[in-house]
C-alpha cells in the first residue's frame, strides 16, 4: 500500500469556470502560461473550481483533501471582496438530486489581505481534512465583488495538497 501524505495535484485556470462575469483566456505575466482574465468592470464574478483529484469507494483510501491554493493577481484597483467557499458535493442517485455541503477551512492570507492589489497564493485549509468518497466530488466557489470602477483580475490556477492512500 502506497501512503503519501505530500501529494500536489496542479488545476489551470482552463478548468475553472466563471458562472458570472466576462472572462477571456490571456497570457500569463510569464513567459509560456496562460491566465483566466477579467478586465476592469463593475460587476460580481463567481467562478467554480473543480478540484481534481483521486477518489475511492473503500472507506480511507484515494484521496483525503487537505488544502487548496490558488494563484491570482489584482490589477487597477482593489476589489470590495473576495469570498470563497469549499463545497462537498455528493452526487445523486438516479431520480435524485446532489448534496452539498460547505466545509470549513482558514484561508491564508486573511480575507482582508487577499483582496489587495498584488500577486496572490491563498490558501484554504480544511478544518477537518477530508476523504473524497467515488460518489463525491469537491468544488471552490469564489464570489469576487469587483466595486465601484471596477479591477482588473487574472486567475492562474490552483493546487491540491492531499494524501494519497492506494
Amino acid at each position: 500500500m502506497i501512503h503519501n501524505t505530500h501529494v500536489s495535484q496542479f488545476i489551470p485556470p482552463t478548468a475553472f469556470h466563471p458562472v458570472t462575469g466576462t472572462f477571456t483566456w490571456v497570457a500569463g505575466a510569464v513567459a509560456g502560461t496562460i491566465a483566466m482574465n477579467r478586465a476592469a468592470a463593475n460587476e460580481t464574478s463567481v467562478i467554480n473550481i473543480p478540484i481534481l483529484i483521486p477518489s475511492n469507494s473503500i472507506a480511507l483510501q484515494g484521496a483525503k483533501l487537505v488544502s487548496i491554493e490558488i494563484d491570482y493577481e489584482f490589477f487597477t484597483a482593489e476589489p470590495t471582496s473576495l469570498t470563497p467557499v469549499i463545497n462537498k458535493v455528493t452526487r445523486g442517485v438516479d431520480t435524485a438530486v446532489a448534496v452539498v455541503a460547505a466545509q470549513a477551512f482558514s484561508q491564508s492570507p486573511t480575507a482582508a489581505n487577499s483582496k489587495t492589489v498584488d500577486q496572490h497564493r491563498l490558501t484554504l485549509t480544511l478544518t477537518t481534512p477530508i476523504w473524497v468518497d467515488n460518489d463525491e466530488y469537491v468544488l471552490v466557489e469564489l464570489s469576487l465583488v469587483a466595486g465601484a470602477g471596477g479591477n482588473t483580475a487574472k486567475f492562474l490556477g490552483a493546487v491540491a495538497n492531499f494524501t494519497l492512500r492506494v
